[in-house]
């Protein structure tokens, strides 16, 4: 667990699930899902701690879940992955995101030890661009996208800790 000055990230909980599945029903998410395919992605949150050991955090404000943060490493991503996603838009500008992002980047480099990250995102994603570059990432065009689409490649490492 990791307590920031207004949030705490969390492994995620079954209680989650109203939350991260109301998330994913509406057009706010990456890609809008069935409420099946939605368990199907949240399920998989609990296995990528099971088999790797760490996975994203989710995080509260105020005991609530706003969304998920943190490290990700799939089978089959060439390289491990910092996500952050805030899931009610009403929250963004209020520097949550930021927060939050932070505190699982410095434990992806601070604790697992991570040397380099990346993050995949959206060219038409403004904001996550921007909070990219807040947290000291910078654009990799020699980046491996798992995806095969235009999705952009934002690089971080080690040296951006705060």
């Amino acid at each position: 667990m990791i307590d920031t000055a207004r949030l705490t990230l969390r492994p995620p909980l079954a209680d989650d699930w109203p939350a991260y599945r109301d998330y994913r029903l509406t057009p706010r998410s990456t890609s809008p899902m069935s409420q099946g395919e939605a368990w199907t992605h949240f399920a998989a949150f609990f296995g990528h701690w099971s088999l790797r050991g760490f996975g994203r955090f989710i995080a509260t404000l105020q005991g609530r879940p706003i969304g998920h943060f943190g490290p990700f490493f799939p089978e089959g991503h060439p390289e491990r992955e910092l996500t952050w996603t805030l899931w009610d838009a009403r929250l963004e500008g209020q520097g949550y995101a930021f927060e939050a992002a932070m505190a699982a980047r410095d434990h992806a480099f601070r604790t697992l030890g991570w040397t380099t990250a990346v993050s995949y995102i959206d060219p038409s994603n403004a904001r996550s661009q921007a909070l990219a570059a807040r947290l000291g990432a910078a654009r990799d065009p020699l980046g491996t996208n798992p995806y095969g689409d235009d999705t952009q490649v934002w690089r971080h490492g080690q040296g951006v800790l705060a």
